[in-house]
């Protein structure tokens, strides 16, 4: 394998986050928002889902990032030699 171990968790970590910030709007309506009571904020969410959100966030890096890891295996996405 043409990375180490750590550079493939900081891959997998990158995905993550992405896939994250991509999948967290998913679901969310502002027709539905009513006037808040309780001093919360007006875009606050009454139920945001995060638990759903993080394990589909997880088990999509996980795809992607084996996605990335048979592109470099394969030579399709070759790495520049650094040293």
């Amino acid at each position: 394998m043409p990375i180490g171990p750590i550079t493939m968790f900081a891959v997998y970590i990158v995905c993550w986050w992405t896939v994250l910030f991509a999948v967290l709007p998913i679901g969310m309506s502002e027709e539905a928002q009513e006037r808040p009571t309780d001093g919360a904020q007006w875009g606050a969410p009454k139920n945001p889902r995060l638990k759903q959100k993080f394990l589909t966030t997880t088990w999509v890096s996980a795809l992607l990032w084996a996605f990335v890891m048979i592109l470099l295996w394969t030579g399709w996405l070759p790495l520049p030699n650094v040293g």
